[in-house]
């Protein structure tokens, strides 16, 4: 198969959908529920890492006796009752890549049946080329696997691909995989280290579509 001119790989929570507070604020009301305290910090260091980081994470945060799995399947199935809002621009930025036939990649941390229930919830599934899940690689952001993994599925050079992402575990990841990281920040604001690696960081994928048009057309 010919190489594209280039690709676009996306993040899922925080860039397609409206999710990472949804999944702090059900920590936080299982933490009430269940008669432990609530670290928001450890929430926060878990945006853009697989249930393996996130476990370490947790474990780190609370003590090696946490049952990580136990209270993650209790935010699990809370968030399974929930639906997701679009993030602004999702609509656009999908008929622009789909008009001009720039392959598409989802590579998200999130477990595969969670990210297909989520995209089928909102008829996303059939936007994107690929989908790379977070239990699908062997190593969480910010190892370039997952990147590297939906690149090469997209027959795509990994110079080629510009990623877009809401987490600094993804803009680690991204230029760790030698791609165009570009952050459209949700909940963290990026530090110097961020803008440092990100070749740009943009308020919403509206402006990312303007910046793909100026870089690439």
């Amino acid at each position: 198969m010919e190489r594209p001119d280039f690709a676009v790989i996306f993040d899922m929570d925080g860039v397609i959908f409206d999710s990472e507070r949804a999944y702090i604020e059900s920590f936080r009301v299982i933490c009430e529920d269940e008669g432990i305290p609530f670290i928001e910090q450890a929430c926060i260091d878990c945006i853009g890492a697989n249930w393996n980081r996130s476990k370490v994470i947790f474990e780190e945060a609370y003590g090696e006796d946490f049952d990580f799995p136990h209270y993650y399947d209790l935010v699990r199935r809370r968030l399974g009752t929930l639906r997701f809002d679009l993030k602004p621009g999702v609509q656009e930025i999908f008929a622009y890549l789909k008009e001009r036939n720039i392959p598409t990649a989802l590579a998200s941390s999130t477990s595969e049946k969670s990210v297909k229930r989520m995209l089928s919830e909102e008829s996303m599934l059939d936007r994107f080329d690929e989908i790379i899940c977070g239990d699908m690689v062997s190593h969480s952001k910010p190892h370039p696997e997952i990147f590297l993994t939906a690149a090469d599925k997209l027959h795509a050079d990994p110079e080629d691909c510009y990623v877009i992402e809401d987490s600094f575990n993804g803009i680690r990841c991204a230029h760790n995989a030698g791609m165009h990281p570009i952050m459209v920040p949700d909940i963290l604001q990026p530090d110097d280290e961020i803008r440092r690696m990100a070749e740009a960081v943009l308020p919403t994928l509206n402006d990312v579509i303007a910046y793909l048009k100026e870089v690439t057309e």
